[in-house]
C-alpha cells in the first residue's frame, strides 16, 4: 500500500479510537487496551501512526477542542455530530504535531474521510474550521509535501 493509502487508513483509525473516546465515555488508555484487539490486524506502521494520533489527540483535547471551539462559529463541540467532532480533532492534532505535513494534505484527508464518515454538508463545516485554525497556527517551516 502506498504511503499515503497508510496514512489515510492511519486517520480513519484514530478517528475511531476518538469516537470510541467520546461516545463509549472510555478513557484513552481503556481504548488503546480493547481497540487493536477487536480488529484485524494493520501494517504496523498504519498502526503506529494512528496511535500517534490518537496519543497526540488524547494529550492535547484540552487545546484541541479550545481551537476547535474558537473557529466552529455558531457551534458548541457537544451539539456536533460526533464523527465530524472527532474528525476536526484528528485533523488539528495532526495540525499540532505533524507541522511537517503540509496543511493543504491535513486538510484534504480530514475532507476525504468526512466523505467516506459523515454527511456531504459536513465538507465545507470541516473544510472551514480546519483552514481557519491551520491558519491561526501559521506557516510551518520546512514543510513538504506528504
Amino acid at each position: 500500500m502506498a504511503r499515503s493509502g497508510t496514512r489515510r487508513k492511519s486517520r480513519e483509525l484514530a478517528l475511531q479510537m476518538l469516537f470510541q473516546t467520546d461516545m463509549g465515555r472510555q478513557t484513552p488508555e481503556e481504548v488503546r487496551e480493547t481497540f487493536w484487539r477487536h480488529r484485524e490486524p494493520v501494517e504496523p506502521e498504519t498502526q503506529g501512526f494512528a496511535d500517534d494520533l490518537f496519543s497526540a489527540a488524547a494529550a492535547r483535547a484540552s487545546e484541541i477542542d479550545s481551537l476547535i471551539q474558537a473557529r466552529a462559529q455558531h457551534w458548541r463541540l457537544e451539539r456536533m455530530p460526533a464523527v465530524d467532532r472527532n474528525i476536526l480533532r484528528v485533523g488539528v492534532a495532526e495540525l499540532l504535531a505533524y507541522p511537517e505535513t503540509p496543511r493543504p494534505v491535513v486538510i484534504n484527508e480530514a475532507l476525504e474521510i468526512t466523505r467516506k464518515y459523515s454527511v456531504p454538508e459536513s465538507v465545507q463545516f470541516i473544510n472551514g474550521v480546519l483552514d481557519a485554525i491551520a491558519r491561526d497556527l501559521g506557516t510551518p517551516s520546512g514543510a513538504h509535501k506528504e
